[in-house]
């Protein structure tokens, strides 16, 4: 187990779990039929398997795997379909940009279909203990989602379609969520307690911390045995080729993920090496913002690692600041030519050089056909990475040179007002102690599903 962390931000939710566990083995072995020859035991009980007189080349008919031979099942009477199966999956690939292989598309159906028997199984329960979530609510979240897209609900809807899936297979999935986190709510977070001391230890080691590199991370954790390392670890480099391709490390930590932290991407929030195991901080310390790393062995299983930030822990970082932006944008008439377009992005910054402050760019947006947008309250560290040390390097009333590309246009920010970090204080003890009590309800919560997998009835079709 991972010790628990102490950041200003987030403590460390990197518990062995839980919420995405491999779990078919187990439902497999336990439906097995008798055999009808004659068995021997040895001395150690094991059966002789000389007795079986079974040939020494054997050649497999078909798939061996019967998770992707057998694509759909029943979940204590709860059919999941194979369209469910392929509107989740067509959820993923979207959020990969499109981009993922056949084989690859093969291994997250199954995938898939684990998650949907684990959210069948945390919805089944919530309902034996009479908790319903209201279609009202199911609503109000998916309409939310939609925003997120900048789309109406049914603008939303006709998205979906387009690319596969639907709005039912996300309802579905925001209705899992309310239910696990209310079933939850119910019995496990009145149970949890931490302690006074607890919170005053956390707090005394982010004091005696202070000004030490702190890292946010991403983990995707495999659990492995010495029987099957070599395939978790093949399995662990199919996964970082992907990323690395340009896929999703949330998307891959949500699906392949058996960490509690697997429900957030993977997300583990701002840690110090020292509060990680030895092979993950030897890991983390020698990696940059944007690199991933692993296969990685770690008790249990292998972890691929992902930084998606540094900062110094209650330390102000420039990065912190928040901006007051103006935005001017122009976009490219479709099938426009890369010269065309430079030459058009020439123009547009020879017209920026007139702005003298935000005062002015609404007159020289007009002026250029430029849509001028306010953006206020902008984190630096939030901004794409190529603009980070460019914005921090500006004066109020300076622009940034254009940027963009063929597709999206090109556009300026304008800085018109900047207010630095103040410096960083430990969080408060209500804080952490909330944060401590959040990392047990997770770590009871796998039991609890783990619990719930072994009395499950599931027959594969």
């Amino acid at each position: 187990m991972l010790p628990v962390a102490s950041s200003p931000i987030s403590l460390f939710h990197g518990v062995r779990s839980g919420l995405r566990t491999l779990l078919l083995s187990s439902a497999l072995l336990s439906v097995g039929v008798q055999p009808l020859l004659a068995q021997t035991v040895d001395d150690d009980g094991a059966v002789g398997a000389q007795q079986l007189n079974l040939p020494k080349d054997v050649t497999v008919f078909g798939k061996s795997d019967p998770n992707v031979r057998k694509a759909t099942a029943i979940v204590n009477g709860r059919i999941i379909t194979g369209t469910d199966i392929d509107q989740r999956l067509a959820l993923i690939i979207t959020a990969n940009g499109g981009k993922v292989e056949e084989a690859e598309k093969e291994r997250l159906r199954v995938q898939v279909l684990r998650n949907l028997i684990d959210e069948t199984l945390q919805i089944q329960e919530a309902a034996a203990n009479d908790i319903k979530v209201d279609p009202a609510e199911v609503q109000q979240s998916y309409e939310r989602v939609a925003a997120n897209f900048r789309q109406s609900p049914t603008q939303f809807d006709g998205y979906l379609r387009e690319k596969g899936s639907s709005a039912a297979s996300i309802k579905r999935q925001i209705e899992g969520e309310l239910a696990w986190s209310r079933l939850q709510r119910r019995n496990i977070q009145p149970f949890v307690n931490v302690s006074e001391d607890e919170v005053k230890s956390v707090i005394d080691r982010l004091n005696a911390a202070k000004g030490a590199d702190e890292y946010r991370i991403g983990e995707i954790y495999l659990s492995a045995t010495p029987e099957n390392h070599d395939q978790i670890v093949a399995n662990a480099r199919n996964i970082i080729e992907q990323i690395q391709k340009g896929g999703s490390f949330p998307a891959y930590a949500r699906q392949f993920s058996e960490a509690s932290t697997a429900a957030v991407g993977g997300d583990l929030g701002w840690v110090r090496p020292a509060q990680l195991p030895p092979e993950l901080a030897q890991a983390a310390t020698g990696m940059q913002v944007g690199q991933i790393a692993g296969p990685i062995d770690v008790a249990g299983g292998i972890s691929l690692l992902y930084v998606m930030d540094k900062r110094k822990v209650l330390t102000a970082d420039p990065r912190d600041s928040l901006l007051s932006l103006k935005q001017l944008s122009v976009l490219f008439p479709k099938g426009t030519t890369k010269e065309q377009a430079s030459a058009k992005a020439a123009s547009f910054a020879a017209a920026i050089k007139e702005i003298k402050g935000c005062g002015q760019a609404n007159e020289v947006g007009s002026k250029i056909g430029a849509d001028v947008v306010d953006n206020d309250n902008v984190k630096v560290r939030d901004l794409p990475p190529q603009l980070q040390d460019i914005l921090m390097n500006l004066q109020v009333g300076q622009s940034t040179p254009p940027f963009g590309s063929i597709d999206d246009g090109v556009r300026v920010l304008v800085v018109c007002g900047r207010d630095d970090p103040v410096s960083a204080n430990a969080p408060n003890a209500e804080q952490i102690q909330a944060q401590l009590e959040e990392e047990r309800v997770n770590k009871r919560a796998r039991i609890y599903l783990r619990d719930l997998r072994r009395d499950a009835v599931i027959e594969y079709n």
